[in-house]
């Protein structure tokens, strides 16, 4: 296949070899456009969620809407994949993402009317949808690309999507910019969320199916049918069992549990209003910089692939030991019973807080760029790796929920911070495990993918998008 798609190459000269990069039907078209669906929904949800109690005075209501979502989150993650591979990306992204237009339109209610009810609600519906939305986005983003790159569309994924957080960040800044001391957002910042967040339930029809997306050496990503409902309920069971799984829980767990310390009680207690949507810039940039690096490093850093796993997952742990260490230093001065006094980023004492939150944000992309790598290198067809995403989102949003309940009812300050630096160093050792009995190195890889591609295209279908 590779050798006939070198053919091609060389009898049409540059022209066909631009075309295939930016085809319609390519991974890195496909894997970018589901980028830019998240940078519009949860990209955006981040920015909220980063300003620390959904951009209100009082945090209770969005803690409260937080655990409904991630509980329902927990639920749907792991349901979703089996959900995905019966409805295909369409129907499942768009459900999915329309329930993040209601999440931000309940916090405008809030706004006025100071009625928890309806962002409890709107939070349970969006943890259905971000099972649907993630569970899609996962088999999206691991089975689309080539084995060998998977970090590396990973990384491109990921800073796409962390856009969303740098724009969103900046919608509260310059929108409350002259109200330093207020304490919750106006309502156009929410309004601005709610547009984006429509854009991107819009544009997941563009998303195509994986029998539809052709890589560069003519095979396509996936052969197979769309599943039933049984079929989909039994290997979801079966998940619970696998030892592959297993070893990814502590990582799962662990991946989103920092999120209401980090929001609530670094940006949210350390920060005014104005500054906090600035940290937020800076934390989702923070992002993007991090996905890159470790995408590099899984893909590129060593011939073996599982070698590359070996030296990711170590500089992971060392610079998040770093980070964490940095994180008690500043947490010991102050507690739930001696907050802290709100800083303006035009203060000289601004700068030491602000760089390890924009840290916090690095280790949270090559944390979860790490695993989401290791989870891509366990299978290569989109069906078995949006169970293993869903379950993996699932696993990750139960923590969550628990995490924004700790919050909630005011565990110590310090306390938060030691179980979030101990679920995390609890996972590394795991990984590691899981990439030496699991993951093959490339060569392995190389020589059966001929053998078990499927359904080779033609060079219409390389060049040409069939639309849906």
């Amino acid at each position: 296949m590779g050798f006939q798609g070198g053919v091609a190459d060389e009898e049409s000269g540059t022209q066909l070899s631009t075309k295939s990069k930016f085809r319609y039907n390519s991974p890195l078209v496909q894997v970018s456009l589901i980028g830019l669906v998240c940078f519009c929904c949860p990209g955006m949800f981040n920015a909220l969620s980063g300003m620390g109690g959904g951009g209100q005075v009082d945090p209770t209501a969005a803690n409260n809407a937080n655990t409904a979502l991630y509980s329902a989150f927990a639920v749907f993650g792991i349901l979703g994949g089996g959900i995905y591979n019966v409805l295909g990306p369409h129907l499942t992204l768009a459900a999915g993402c329309s329930t993040y237009v209601l999440y931000a339109g309940s916090f405008l209610y809030y706004n006025h009317h100071k009625h928890q009810a309806f962002a409890i609600v709107a939070g349970g519906l969006l943890g259905v949808g971000a099972g649907l939305l993630w569970a899609g986005e996962g088999a999206i983003m691991t089975s689309y690309p080539p084995p060998n790159r998977k970090g590396t569309y990973i990384s491109l994924f990921w800073s796409i999507f962390n856009m969303g957080g740098v724009i969103g960040g900046l919608l509260p800044f310059i929108l409350n910019y002259h109200r330093n001391e207020a304490a919750s957002v106006n309502d156009a910042t929410y309004i601005g969320f709610m547009c984006f967040m429509s854009a991107g339930t819009l544009l997941s029809f563009a998303i195509l199916p994986p029998n539809k997306v052709v890589r560069d050496d003519g095979t396509r990503c996936t052969n197979v049918k769309y599943s039933s409902v049984s079929t989909e309920g039994a290997e979801i069971l079966k998940l619970f069992f696998n030892w592959k799984m297993l070893l990814i829980v502590p990582a799962a767990w662990a991946s989103n549990f920092f999120y209401s310390y980090q929001f609530n009680n670094v940006n949210g207690l350390l920060f005014n209003l104005r500054t906090r949507g600035l940290n937020n810039v800076f934390y989702w940039g923070a992002q993007m910089l991090g996905s890159i690096g470790i995408g590099y490093i899984l893909d590129f850093s060593f011939q073996s692939r599982r070698m590359r796993g070996f030296v990711g997952i170590g500089v992971v742990a060392l610079l998040g030991s770093a980070i964490w260490g940095g994180g008690l230093a500043n947490q010991l001065p102050y507690s739930h019973d001696h907050p802290p006094t709100r800083l303006d980023f035009k203060e000289s004492a601004f700068a030491g807080p602000f760089v390890l939150y924009f840290s916090y944000g690095l280790l949270d992309a090559m944390f979860q760029s790490m695993v989401y790598w290791v989870i891509g290198a366990l299978a290569d067809d989109s069906q078995t790796l949006s169970r293993y995403s869903g379950f993996y989102k699932g696993v990750q949003s139960a923590g969550a929920a628990v995490a924004w309940q700790v919050d909630t009812h005011k565990v110590p300050l310090l306390s938060q911070l030691i179980v979030n630096w101990s679920l995390t160093t609890v996972s590394y050792p795991l990984l590691v495990l899981l990439v030496m009995l699991a993951v093959k190195d490339d060569k392995k890889t190389e020589e059966e993918t001929p053998k078990e591609a499927t359904v080779p295209a033609s060079n219409k279908d390389i060049y040409t998008a069939n639309s849906t």
